[in-house]
């Protein structure tokens, strides 16, 4: 008697999870999508981003002309600069932005509250015989004109100034780090380790 007790309960055992899986086998085993936000670029990636020669700047022109910096990097613990067009306030929402260098787009969406849209580029620069990899920052986009995975040229529009969805005035929150993989960032901290001064960089390297 106990023997058949004990048969039945594990038949009934085995019949349940077998159920189970069948309902349950194609989400466990369907492939998981990956934010690209946190993907990290495999070295054939990041070999085929083309190589950097000059940096200009995102705002006005090449030379920073026609914009000026209203919070410099590290100011008030910002971890970037923020430009603005001469005009100020919202004169400069919708002008455009371009990439400072030849790259590759990391990443193209809204950034969350307080940020709007972001576009992040990664670039590949020589220095010192070294290629070495830096990312460029574009916050409070309105426009964003590119894709993550696309190749962007130095000058090539990529997005337009916004406001962060009317939370600031128009202006554009610009960063450069030392990171490969791209995440969207506080904004301010008191560490700025893998944060670069953006405005030293790019005249650095023009």
């Amino acid at each position: 008697m106990k023997r058949a007790i004990w048969l039945s309960a594990l038949v009934f055992g085995l019949a349940f999870v077998a159920t189970l899986a069948w309902k349950l086998g194609p989400e466990l085993t369907r492939p998981k999508q990956v934010d690209p936000a946190f993907r990290i670029p495999s070295p054939l990636e990041l070999a085929s981003i083309p190589t950097a020669t000059h940096f200009d700047f995102p705002l006005g022109n090449e030379n920073g002309a026609m914009a000026y910096n209203a919070q410099h990097f590290t100011e008030n613990k910002h971890l970037g600069d923020d430009l603005n067009g001469i005009g100020g306030e919202n004169s400069d929402l919708g002008d455009p932005i371009y990439a400072i260098a030849d790259g590759r787009v990391l990443l193209a969406r809204d950034g969350g509250p307080g940020w709007g849209n972001v576009v992040i580029l990664l670039h590949a620069y020589l220095e010192n015989g070294e290629r070495k990899y830096v990312q460029s920052y574009y916050g409070h986009v309105q426009d964003m004109l590119v894709h993550p995975g696309e190749t962007v040229k130095r000058g090539q529009q990529i997005a337009t100034v916004g406001t962060a969805n009317g939370r600031y005035f128009a202006h554009l929150h610009f960063e450069m780090r030392e990171f490969i993989t791209p995440f969207i960032g506080p904004g301010y901290r008191q560490d700025t380790r893998g944060w670069l001064d953006p405005t030293k960089f790019v005249e650095a390297h023009r």
